[in-house]
Formats: C-alpha cells, structure tokens, sequence
C-alpha cells in the first residue's frame, strides 16, 4: 500500500487539477481580452483579473509541490506587476510571449499526476523571456525561483486589489466562462463553498445513465396498463352479447316454470348460467380496479421518471460558453499565422446543452473555424480591393431551433464558396461525372464539400486541402443525430448551420412496421405520415414519385431499401399505402411501409463495438414489452434512397495487376532521403531519388514518375526552383508536388502555392501516415 502522505497528495492533485483548468483558462481569456481593450480603465481592471488568476494558480501549485507551474506564474507576476507599476507596456511581442506561457501551463497541467520518468518540456527559456520583459524597463531581474521578497510583494499586490473588481466593459462576444468564472470567483466563494461539490464526471454519467434506464421502467408500466384495458375488453364484450341473450334467457326460464319442468339438468344449466354472469361481473370489477391501479402507477412513476430525468439532464447540461473559450486562441493564432486580421464574435454562450454532446462537437468547431479562416476570410489587402473592411468577421452563434433542438451557425464574410468550383473539383477528383456534376443545382452542389476527399484547395496543408475536415464535420453531427446544411454567396461570405438535439439519451420516435418487421424513426426528421393513393405513384426518370403539396417528391420502399424480404401480403396491391416523409437537410423522401403504429418516448440504446456502423441503423430502443427494435439513421436512408435510384457517385476502380506507381524523393539530407524512400516503399511505391533539385530535374526528364516529394532548401536548385521548373514544362507540368520542408511561415506557403505545389508539409508536425495520406490522394 501507499503511504499515506503518497495517498494524500493523490487527492490534493485530484483536486488540484480542475482548479488549476480554471485559473489556466482564466489567464488565456483574460490576455485574450487586454489584447482587445484599447481603454486604459478596462485594461487596468482586466490586468488585476488575471493578475489574481496567475497568484491563485502560483500557490495552488505550491501547495502540491509543482515547481514548474509554480515559477512559470512567478515570473507572470513579475510581468504584471511590471505592467501595473507603467514599468513596461503591453507589445505585440509580449502578448505572444505571455500566450506561449498560457499554452505551456496547459501543458505542464497534462504531466500533473504522471509518472515523474516522462520527459517534460523545459521552462526555462520562457522563464527568461518573461524576466526580460518585466526588466527591460525596470529594476532588476527576478530569478525563475520563489523568491520570498517577490512573493511577498505580489502579496501585497493581491491585498491592496478590490475583492471585488469592477465590472468589465468588454464585448459580449469575447466574454469567456473561465474569465466570468474568475471575475466572479472571489465575491461567490462563501456563498458557494457550502452549496457546491466537485463531482468527477464519470459518476454523474453512472447515475444518469442510471436514470436513464427508468425509462424502460416507464414505457413498462405504460405498456401493463395498455395491456389490462384490453384484457376488460373481453368482460365488456360479453356483458355486451348477454344483454342482447338475457330476453331469450329470461323467456327460457319462464317457460320451464309454466309447464313444470323440474329435469336437474335444465335447473343446473340455468344455475350454471346465474354464476357465470355473476362471475364475468366480479372479474369486470376487478380488472376495473386494477386499470385503475395501473393508470395511476403509470401516471406516477411517469412523472417521477420524467422529473427524474429532467433534474438529470440539468446536472449534465452545460452552457455552450464551455467549449467556445478556447476559439479565440484558435482564431487568434490562425489569423496571425494567415496573416490576416479576423474578429470573432460569440453569442448564445448561455444556452444549456447535453455534456456529451458539447464534447463531440469541439473538433467540428474547430474544422468549422479553421476553414472559414483558411478558405474563407481573405487577407487585408484582398478584402481591401473587394471594398471590405480589412478586418473579417467570424460569427459563432448558438440558438434554440424548437422545444428539443438547438441551432448552430458559423458565419464569416469572406469569399463565399463558388459551386462551378465545387462542382470542378468534384469531377477532378472522380467523385462525380461531369454529366453527373452539370446536373446539380448551385445548392447540390455545395453540399459535395461535405463529401470525403473533396478539396477546393489550390494546396495540402497541415491546415486544410486534404477534404476530411468538412467530411468529419458531417460524420460527427450524424452520429449525434444532428443535420448540417451550409449556404454561400460568392463574394459575401457563407454560413454552416448544425442542428443538433439538447440530450442524446432519449427522443421521440414513430414506431412503424415493415415486412412484418418494427422500426423507430425519429420524429424530429418525420415531416409527415401520409396515405398514399396506389394510383397517385407516378415514374419519373427511372425514380418512384408522388405529389405532396404540389411538391414532386421521391418515393422509396423501406423494406426494399433495409433489404428485407418481401412477405406474401405484400403481393397484393392494396388502394391506400401508409408512408412516412423524412426530411434531412434539403432532402425529403417518402417511405411507404406497412403500417404507422405510434409515436412514444424512446431511450436510445448502442450498438456494441462489433456495430459501430451498420448502414442505416443508428442503434435500438427496448419498447415497453420488452422488445428490441432498431433505430434507423435516417441520413443512411435518404443516401440509400438516393443511391437506389441509380445516382450513386462512381467508385474509383483499380485493376489488381496494375503496376507499381513510381515517386521520386529529391533531398540533399541523406538521413531524410533514406526515411522518405523506407516510408514510401513499404506503402508499396517504387521510389528513386535525387541529391537536390538539379539532379531531381534531370531524372524527371529521362524518366516516367508520378510523383515528386521535394525538400525545399537544397543546394544549386531548391524544391521551390524545382516546382517552378515543372510547371513549365509542358511534359511535366501535371506531375504531383510535395514539398516537405522545415519552413513553416506563411509566406513560404505561398511560395509554394505560386510554384505550383500540390501539398506543403511541415517537418516539426511530420507523420508518415500524414504524408501517405497525401501522396493516395494526389495519385
């Protein structure tokens, strides 16, 4: 067993961890806000915010001895205090460094509680970097250790600062949960102390999934009572027929009386009779009481369920704000990177959505961001000669959609998205035909951007260009039973809405049969159940269709698209066919099944790991009887539908005995040329190489190769002279590029894009998974 001081400072890190996110995520939103507050008043009062976040952080790592975090906030101190006596000024140069510091203690908090062989990052540079900049205009410098006079000082600092700062007047948008958090973390502490519990979220998902599976218990007591009103179906029934028999009965009787019939048999038979009645009556007033009984069991354990649940979902909703702090680092870096200048504004912070749905969408925001910045956004200048402000918008926004759904939108201003260009590089790259391709609608055509391996980048880089981004976008929002949908203006700017449920657990379902089969549809994609008229079926262009609302609408067979077998009823063609119209997206479909039994509350149920993705089947429900039915992903059935129709976008087909494609590595680094052949090699490719870029020139030219990997610094001709070289060639000039280069500014990617460059990896974020994905995509 451990020691118990070894098991004490295990809780205190536990502890510590989760304080310290705070503090850490306070820091980057509060320099993220003085670097946008021209106003001397708002800056002074933002700077003794984050002043307080670094101090609490400084002696939260004290206390569980973790020197690193500990110095690194010391000598934040020193700069702030610096910052506050007028001894420095805020620079763009010092808002980088005291950024690469905020990053290093979200760093240096991913280590806490590992074992202390791992290697950690070293400090000590920034910690010299933040010494000279606290010093560059005033006293002496501060060593990177605790020193008590410094300590002290910053304890003076902290207690001459207002518990309670003034109110911060910064822009809604760039208000930040973890700087609310610590702005107001000093006047709630004793109000909250008593009031509030960290609880580790593993044991809140525990209980409401728990709770969760009440709901069986629900759907359970709602099906007995169903069940008991149909068992007094019977009683009625008879009590029914035995009105209309009872003359007959009473005329029987009569008449035995009259002619003095006294046989044992007619006596016993109307005796027989007598308690049969008297018996159906007493079970008619039994089962009367228990549907009684069960009404009010149901109606009770319902709202206990439902209270239940909805007190549940409060404790796992969390406010969107908890996953936008990060996006204006992101954006922040990003524009910078880019060269260009973005703006973002943040609204609907507040809205309360599901945990785990908030953590599945945190890389989808990202790619969402990171496009709009890359593809969208123009440069200063650009925007400058299009009559733009130089500086471009990005909006994320977060919206109620209706009573069980939110709406996400993500807007910038830049230059839209031209579908000729979609549609040109959906046929470049043999996803579409160009009859296929010409067929589309400018808004079919910009769905095609959601599709894998589709790319409108001029270049493949660590940003953008390899067409996954908006493919992952798509997959995670399906998966969450959500939709996306993206609109565009060329010149103007475009807009990506997501929808998506507020919970993930439960939902309301349309229970239908088909081929003597049950399924559940959601109903938030149900547009309407309908009757079809038999004779109202029309064919158009080899597809099934019908007429809703004066709206031609596709028409498919969900037994025929879940193949499923045809049952012997369905030989027979009746004159009315229920269906079911789906809506995802711009798409609505009608699915004639066998019969509309209900809507109800479901609880959604996964499939197991061997099932992660079974088309068309997005998990299962237990209904009330304890039947398992399947749940149907209803983007799987527009696609299916749509593909069963003869659209389906042609498969790219290699023959088995094709030959092995050739590339030629050119660099002048015999370690990197003999990595760069092995890599290439085992993925199957027959590699030849070259010393710099006049060798690689002279091989290309006396050879047949299909691609090009290139260093960019190599001497007598660089990879950026030997792009340039082959784009001017007329035999050439359609071979593949990669330059894999340690140059990663912006301006040499756009020397590679001027070259001609097909892709521009950088060496410090190399991964040979990351270079064959490339090289698949380009040949």
């Amino acid at each position: 067993m451990a020691p118990p001081d070894d098991k004490l400072l295990q809780r205190l890190l536990a502890t510590f961890k989760p304080e310290a996110r705070e503090h850490i995520d306070a820091i980057a939103a509060g320099l993220l806000e003085l670097e946008r507050a021209p106003d001397p008043n708002a800056q002074a009062a933002l700077l003794d915010t984050t002043f307080r976040a670094a101090h609490s952080l400084k002696g939260a790592a004290r206390t569980v001895n973790l020197r690193d975090i500990e110095a690194l906030c010391q000598s934040l101190e020193t700069v702030f205090a610096a910052l506050r006596r007028k001894d420095a000024t805020f620079t763009p140069e010092l808002f980088d460094l005291l950024h690469r510091v905020a990053a290093m203690l979200g760093t240096q908090l991913q280590f806490v509680g590992e074992p202390a062989t791992r290697p950690r990052p070293d400090i000590t540079d920034l910690v010299r970097s933040l010494q000279s900049a606290a010093t560059k205009n005033g006293p002496a410098a501060v060593r990177p250790t605790v020193a008590p006079s410094v300590a002290h000082a910053a304890e003076s600092i902290m207690e001459t600062t207002p518990a309670e700062a003034p109110a911060v007047a910064t822009p809604a948008s760039w208000r930040l949960a973890g700087t609310t958090a610590s702005t107001t973390a000093s006047t709630t502490a004793s109000t909250t102390a008593s009031t509030t519990v960290r609880v580790a979220t593993e044991k809140l998902d525990a209980v409401l999934l728990q709770a969760e599976e009440l709901l069986s218990a629900k759907l359970a007591a709602t099906q007995q009572a169903v069940r008991l009103r149909q068992c007094r179906a019977e009683p009625i029934e008879w009590k029914r027929r035995w009105m209309k028999l009872r003359p007959d009965v009473r005329s029987i009787r009569e008449g035995l009386d009259s002619d003095g019939v006294t046989s044992g048999s007619w006596l016993r038979l109307m005796e027989f009779v007598d308690w049969s009645r008297g018996c159906v009556e007493s079970l008619d007033h039994r089962l009367m009481e228990l549907v009684k009984i069960a009404d009010h069991d149901q109606r009770t354990v319902g709202t206990m369920v439902d209270t239940l649940l909805d007190e549940m979902k409060k404790v796992v909703m969390q406010p969107f704000s908890t996953i936008v702090e990060v996006l204006p680092r992101t954006v922040r870096e990003l524009s910078r990177e880019q060269g260009k200048i973005v703006e973002l504004k943040i609204t609907g912070e507040e809205i309360e959505i599901d945990r785990r749905i908030l953590e599945q969408m945190k890389d989808p925001l990202i790619h969402l961001m990171r496009n709009c910045i890359d593809h969208g956004i123009e440069t200063p200048e650009l925007r400058g000669h299009a009559g733009k402000s130089r500086a471009g918008t990005l909006q994320v926004s977060m919206a109620a959609h209706d009573g069980s759904n939110v709406e996400l939108t993500i807007t910038d201003d830049g230059r839209g998205i031209d579908a000729a260009t979609v549609r040109a590089a959906a046929v470049k790259q043999e996803l579409l035909s160009a009859e296929q391709a010409a067929a589309l609608s400018d808004r079919e055509a910009l769905l095609l951007i959601f599709q894998s391996g589709l790319s409108t980048s001029p270049l493949i880089t660590d940003i953008s260009g390899r067409g996954l981004g908006l493919a992952i976008v798509k997959e995670k929002v399906e998966k969450l039973h959500g939709s996306v949908a993206v609109e565009s203006t060329p010149g103007k700017g475009t807009s990506f809405r997501i929808v998506l449920p507020l919970t993930l657990a439960r939902f309301r379902g349309v229970l239908v049969r088909a081929s003597r089969r049950l399924f559940v549809l959601p109903t938030s994609n149900v547009g309407r159940v309908v009757r079809i008229r038999t004779a109202d079926i029309a064919t158009v262009e080899n597809r099934e269709t019908i007429v809703l609302n004066d709206r031609v609408t596709a028409l498919a067979r969900l037994a025929d698209i879940l193949e499923l077998p045809s049952t012997p009823d369905a030989e027979h063609t009746p004159v009315h066919q229920p269906g079911v119209v789906l809506v995802w997206g711009n798409q609505r479909i009608a699915f004639l099944v066998d019969e509309v039994i209900s809507e109800q509350e479901v609880l959604v149920k996964r499939l197991g790991r061997q099932l992660v993705r079974v088309r068309n089947v997005a998990g299962a429900t237990v209904l009330g009887n304890g039947q398992v039915v399947p749940i149907l992903s209803v983007p799987d059935l527009v696609e299916s539908a749509i593909q069963s129709s003869g659209s389906a976008r042609p498969v790219r087909a290699v023959a088995a005995s094709a030959p092995k494609q050739t590339v030629l590595v050119a660099e002048d680094s015999i370690t990197s040329r003999m990595l760069l052949k092995n890599i290439l090699e085992s993925a199957g490719y027959r590699v030849e190489t070259a010393v710099d870029g006049v060798d690689a020139l002279a091989k290309l030219r006396n050879g047949e190769f299909d691609l090009v990997v290139s260093d960019v610094e190599m001497p007598r001709m660089d990879g950026f002279g030997l792009t340039t070289q082959l784009r001017a060639d007329r035999k050439l000039s359609q071979t593949p590029v990669i330059l894999v280069t340690a140059l990663d500014s912006r301006e040499d990617r756009e020397r590679g894009v001027d070259a001609g460059a097909n892709a521009y990896i950088v060496k410090s974020s190399f991964d040979q998974s990351n270079l064959l994905d490339v090289v698949r995509r380009l040949i």
